[in-house]
Formats: structure tokens, C-alpha cells, sequence
């Protein structure tokens, strides 16, 4: 048993539970460690977590997220178990203290949390002691989207990847959508200018409402999306959100007139700007597939990088001895 386990109110070194939780000096060993596992031959690559434990805990549905974690723990010879809401002891009502220290007395030894509960993953890492991965917390944070984000960014753009405060400087990234319930944008909008890039939210009042401005000093909101457009170097889009707009009133037609991403719109407005999409999207909504297939999209980069960075996070987890 870890020290951490014997003493689970000591946040594990290898857990990351929000963007805030990591150095800019942090993320510059991940990015190495992200390309030096990428270019590792694949029988070496696959020793570096052979027979080592990780628990998938999702309480949400996920494509992107789930797959990319597990695939990234399997290419470094770890074992993974996937436990859901669905087809579990959860679905009875056990709590996530239960669920967790359950999973760390059969051999777990990391776990990758999705949960709608925000703050769900700061829990299982305090009831645990065990290195704990947020894959997304209700309406909170979505930190590893975030580093994979940015390093899209830096591979398209050509920038360094020994972070300072300076190397976003005269980045512009616009993240257009429902903002108010985007993890991803939220943790974004933590991360970017703290590399001196310039975030600007865009999107109707009811999704991308003034209180987006208290997520970090330097963050503005513009409800123009040509405008937004028209000064971003990085197009954001997000999804709208349908599971959880209940009491707000968006009408779609609408929507698309003002802030879908189409060809016409990017050919008049920023012709040379950097498309990006968490997933998963909803094409015909926020963007259309002329732009998100098009040569300006990195949005299939984005779940390549996602792989990358998801195993130096998996190897930071259970191997922070020599991550340190």
C-alpha cells in the first residue's frame, strides 16, 4: 500500500483533479513525456505499466474520454476495468466512497473518474489515497482536454513546448457555444492565459452568462461571433448541450443564424483561423462538416493528442517516482 493510501487525506502526487493543480513547469515534462511515449518502440513502451491496475469509474456516457484512457493505459501494458453507472453496484444507490475504496481493495491502483457531481473527483481522492484522473466533473473542470488542447495548439501553430508565461502571447482563442456548462471551456480558460493568451467567450447570454468572467482574470466575453471570430487565432466550438438546458430557452434556428461555424462564415470572417472541437459534435448546430472536415479542422488531431497525453498522465500517475 502506497503512503497515500495509508493516509488517504494526502492528495496522491500523481492525481490530477484540476487544471490548477499543475505547473506550467509540470505540463512542459508531460508534453516531453507525451512525445518521447509516442516515439517509444511498442514492446518498450508496453513495460513501463506492465501489470499495473487502473479502475475506469464513469458515471457518464463518453466516447472520446473513456476509449482514449483506456486505450493509453493497454499501450503501456496496464490492466484496465471499466466500471459505469449502468452495470454496477452504483446504479443501487453505493456511494462514490464505497465505489472507490472497493476498487482499491481489488488491486485498483489508479482511478479515471467521470462523474455529473462537481468536485466528485477531489472525494475519491481524499476516501482512496490512490492517484485519481478527472476525466470531467458535472460542470466544473475537464483538465486533460485542456493539456490536449494545448497541445494541438502548439503542434499546428509551431510553438515551443517549454511553456512560459510568454508562449501564447498574441494567441487569440475563441470558445464559442454553451460556455455556462463546458467544463472544457472552463478549464481552458484557466489554463491558456497563463501562457499569455487571450480567451475571448462568445455565445448568447443563456449560454455564455457574465459570471464565465470569474473563472480567471484576462477572460472576456463578446456576444458577436464575427466579431469574436474576426480577432481569434484558435475557433473553439463547443456543443450545445441538450441534456442540460432544462428551464432555458434556446431556439436553434436561431442559434445557427448567430454563432454556427459554416463555410461561408469562415471563408469571410477568418480564412486562415485554427478550428478546434472537443467533441462530441453535433453537425448542423455549431458547425458544419465542410469546416469541421476541412483543412483548417485539428478537431482529429485533438483525439490524437488526446491519446498522448492521456498515457504521460497515466505514466505521471503511477510512476511519479521518475516524473518527479
Amino acid at each position: 500500500m502506497s503512503p497515500t493510501a495509508a493516509n488517504p487525506h494526502v492528495s496522491h502526487p500523481g492525481s490530477l483533479l484540476s487544471i490548477h493543480d499543475i505547473s506550467l513547469e509540470q505540463i512542459s515534462s508531460l508534453l516531453a513525456l507525451a512525445n518521447d511515449l509516442e516515439a517509444m518502440p511498442h514492446r518498450e513502451r508496453m513495460g513501463r505499466l506492465d501489470g499495473r491496475k487502473v479502475a475506469l469509474l464513469f458515471y457518464e456516457s463518453s466516447t472520446r474520454t473513456r476509449t482514449s484512457f483506456e486505450l493509453a493505459a493497454k499501450s503501456l501494458g496496464a490492466m484496465t476495468t471499466l466500471v459505469s453507472d449502468k452495470s454496477s453496484s452504483i446504479e443501487k444507490g453505493e456511494s462514490l466512497h464505497d465505489t472507490g475504496v472497493t476498487l482499491r481493495a481489488l488491486g485498483a491502483e489508479a482511478i479515471i473518474l467521470r462523474s455529473n457531481y462537481s468536485g466528485a473527483p477531489e472525494v475519491l481522492a481524499r476516501c482512496t489515497g490512490l492517484p485519481v484522473l478527472n476525466a470531467g466533473d458535472g460542470m466544473h473542470e475537464h483538465p486533460s482536454q485542456a493539456l490536449l488542447d494545448l497541445r494541438t495548439m502548439l503542434k499546428r501553430l509551431g510553438l515551443s513546448e517549454s511553456l512560459t508565461a510568454n508562449t501564447l502571447n498574441g494567441v487569440t482563442v475563441a470558445i464559442t457555444g454553451d460556455v455556462r456548462h463546458s467544463r472544457v471551456a472552463r478549464s481552458n480558460a484557466m489554463l491558456l492565459p497563463r501562457l499569455g493568451a487571450r480567451v475571448i467567450l462568445c455565445g448568447p447570454p443563456e449560454l455564455c452568462p457574465v459570471e464565465a468572467l470569474s473563472v480567471t482574470p484576462g477572460v472576456e466575453i463578446e456576444r458577436d461571433f464575427e466579431k469574436a471570430l474576426s480577432q481569434a487565432t484558435v475557433a473553439m466550438m463547443l456543443r450545445i448541450q441538450r441534456e442540460r438546458l432544462a428551464g432555458l430557452d434556446i431556439d436553434t434556428g436561431e442559434y445557427i443564424a448567430g454563432y454556427q461555424l459554416n463555410a461561408e462564415r469562415l471563408a469571410r470572417t477568418a480564412p486562415k483561423v485554427l478550428v478546434m472541437h472537443p467533441g462530441p459534435m453535433v453537425r448542423g448546430l455549431e458547425i458544419d462538416s465542410a469546416v469541421a472536415d476541412g483543412p483548417q479542422s485539428a478537431i482529429e488531431e485533438q483525439v490524437t493528442h488526446g491519446l498522448a497525453i492521456r498515457m504521460a498522465l497515466l505514466d505521471r500517475a503511477l510512476r511519479p517516482e521518475t516524473n518527479a
